[in-house]
């Protein structure tokens, strides 16, 4: 069932979860939804583009499967689709499990779980509950535009924290900062990690591949005040973009930048691109970059991947720039909680190939360049 059959209504909005009533909202009814819990869909001025569905969750907590390589056992994602409209988002296919299309579906139509706190309350008060650690951002931004409105991390940070649950945060959102009282709050009570994701310093570059984001600016400086704070904070700079953002300049730029700020360390990667990723990022190439279209197409081919000969060339160049900028031998743990002292490269995300930098050795650049 798709999603043609929404009508703007004009009964009165519903109060939000904390009580108040939502501003200038309409909300919007359908007759069949293929969402489990759905409640409502709404839209409002103050966020363009952007319909929120909201919805109902009997669980919030995601089991990990133990096969997987991520430093973490469990995740949380209270939005599904993303409004920071990445054109290269590895999850934008995940949307195609909910029948919308992974290209601009993924950027305007965002579901929102209302009752995520409470749900985590609940299982996090039973008692086969271990403690274990969750990690939020593995699919989408906890810290996205949706967020300044349903205000559901804070909830989330008091949570996991009284509970005595170690967590992790990775975001592109500087909203993260009217947060930062309860975080180091939460460090008291339970370890915690930190992580910012930036890959590139361009903010021409940013503002077309990254349209929904804050800026390159507004994340350096979101990492100097986790700092400041008093809290860790490694930087995941992936994807790094063949032809676009991985010169020596790019590079140095980037990690210049990333050590000014104080960030404690850095884990970079290549682009992959996978089924619905694909197709919208070579639309965006071939709107942006034409030229690059054909490369891309002989880089990758059919596959998610650059082939191994780029990304052991990309490795050197990284490893290069992490010397010179006093990031040799630190890894960006940012889903690995402040405490954690296991030093293994952690695969991210969930099926990437991880970025051979451990053993310097010289490698030519790729032919195909």
């Amino acid at each position: 069932m798709r999603w043609e059959s929404q009508q703007i209504s004009t009964a009165e909005p519903p109060s939000a979860q904390n009580g108040a009533v939502l501003p200038e909202q309409q909300v919007l009814q359908t007759a069949l939804m293929p969402l489990k819990g759905f409640l409502r869909s709404v839209n409002t001025p103050d966020f363009a583009g952007v319909t929120f569905h909201e919805v109902l969750s009997k669980s919030v907590l995601n089991k990990v499967p133990q096969t997987s390589s991520m430093p973490f056992q469990w995740t949380i994602n209270p939005y599904r689709g993303c409004s920071h409209a990445c054109v290269y988002c590895f999850a934008r296919n995940t949307h195609t499990y909910l029948d919308f299309n992974p290209g601009l579906d993924f950027d305007s139509q965002v579901v929102v779980k209302v009752n995520t706190v409470e749900v985590l309350h609940r299982e996090v008060m039973k008692a086969s509950w271990q403690r274990q650690q969750v990690a939020l951002g593995t699919n989408t931004d906890p810290y996205q535009r949706a967020e300044g409105r349903y205000k559901l991390m804070p909830g989330i940070i008091r949570t996991l924290a009284d509970s005595g649950t170690p967590f992790s945060i990775l975001t592109k959102g500087t909203l993260l900062s009217r947060d930062l009282p309860l975080l180091k709050e939460a460090v008291r009570q339970v370890p915690i990690g930190m992580g910012i994701s930036l890959a590139l310093t361009d903010e021409t570059i940013a503002k077309v591949l990254e349209p929904g984001t804050p800026s390159p600016k507004a994340r350096l400086s979101l990492i100097s005040r986790l700092r400041e704070a008093g809290l860790p904070c490694g930087v995941m700079a992936m994807p790094i973009l063949p032809w676009l953002t991985d010169s020596d300049e790019a590079l140095d730029s980037l990690f210049s930048a990333l050590a000014a700020a104080g960030a404690t360390g850095v884990t970079a990667g290549a682009l992959h691109l996978r089924p619905g990723t694909r197709e919208w990022f070579m639309a965006w190439l071939a709107k942006q970059q034409p030229k690059l279209v054909g490369k891309y197409r002989q880089l990758y081919g059919s596959g998610s991947y650059a082939p191994k000969e780029y990304r052991q060339w990309l490795g050197q160049k990284v490893h290069a720039a992490k010397a010179r900028h006093g990031f040799a031998g630190s890894q960006a743990y940012m889903h690995r909680t402040v405490l954690d002292a296991r030093t293994e490269e952690a695969q991210y995300p969930e099926g990437s190939l991880p970025l051979i930098e451990a053993k310097p050795r010289k490698v030519a650049e790729p032919t195909l360049f």
